[in-house]
């Protein structure tokens, strides 16, 4: 019997009923207008509001992953509660939602773990969104049977960044394997500020740079709840051969709610290169 971490979140951000649930998640996939790719693409970053606010972008990066096969998927997100530790994963063997089970890769875990020196500490029944959220739309997207490899960042210095990206570079050389970097953009500002500070933010992620990600950030000129987790995930993919960031989708709740005096900033983007094997 696996031990499975319980959800949360179905049934209130996102559909209960898997029926609804895959036709809400395929129309979001089916309605993705996507520009023609020729390389590989090693990693995406998706937001994590509820699927109402935030699927129809989300749909965009991961149905870059279409026709893919990848044996692993490397979840970086953020934290949103508090705790002392830097990096936590889950602590039960699978994540379940009304789609199904998604096994963690307990050793791909301990690979990262032996290449790290910040320890990855276990945590039970925890109510983290921002990496659940993300499973649906991997659950319909890929075909094959994957397992995940699920880090919770809460950590938010680059140092701590870089020496989590390095490490998953490492491990994942060897692996048929994607990264997934789960953020939200700016919280709480009119749609006008959103925006500028939005398009700063994502123009950060583009350049390939992660360190100015956390100066942008810093410096109050773009904010992103998990730019940690995609700082590490640049870190990984660049060693990994990625060469490009493309923005494919940005919005914000201000278009599904009528409010824009008070947004959140959703953006989609592909990272892409020629996967390096060693």
């Amino acid at each position: 019997m696996l031990d499975i971490r319980p959800s949360p979140i179905a049934g209130t951000w996102y559909e209960a009923d898997p029926k609804i649930l895959a036709a809400n998640i395929d129309w979001y996939l089916n309605n993705a207008q996507l520009p023609e790719r020729s390389a590989d693409v090693i990693a995406i970053i998706a937001p994590h509001a509820g699927h109402r606010y935030s699927g129809h972008v989300a749909g965009y990066a991961f149905k870059t992953l279409a026709g893919l096969s990848p044996n692993l998927v490397v979840i970086l997100s953020p934290y949103h509660d508090y705790s002392p530790h830097q990096l936590l994963v889950t602590a039960h063997q699978a994540y379940e939602t009304p789609l199904g089970k998604v096994i963690v890769d307990q050793s791909a875990l301990a690979e990262l773990q032996a290449e790290l020196d910040l320890p990855i500490i276990p945590i039970a029944n925890d109510r983290e969104h921002s990496l659940e959220i993300e499973l649906p739309f991997l659950q319909r997207v890929l075909k094959n049977k994957f397992k995940i490899l699920p880090i919770m960042v809460r950590v938010q210095r680059s140092v701590a960044a870089k020496k989590l990206g390095d490490a998953l570079a490492k491990i994942l050389k060897n692996k048929k394997a994607l990264l997934v970097a789960s953020t939200d953009l700016s919280h709480f500002y009119d749609s006008t500020t959103a925006n500028n500070l939005d398009h700063e933010m994502l123009k950060r992620f583009e350049s390939f740079d992660p360190d100015s990600i956390f100066e942008a950030e810093y410096s109050e000129k773009g904010f992103a709840c998990g730019h940690a987790a995609v700082a590490s995930m640049l870190w990984a993919a660049k060693s990994l051969g990625a060469d490009k960031v493309q923005t494919l989708k940005y919005a914000t709740s201000g278009e599904i709610t009528g409010d824009h005096k008070s947004v959140v900033g959703y953006g989609a983007a592909v990272v892409t290169g020629e996967f390096k094997v060693s």
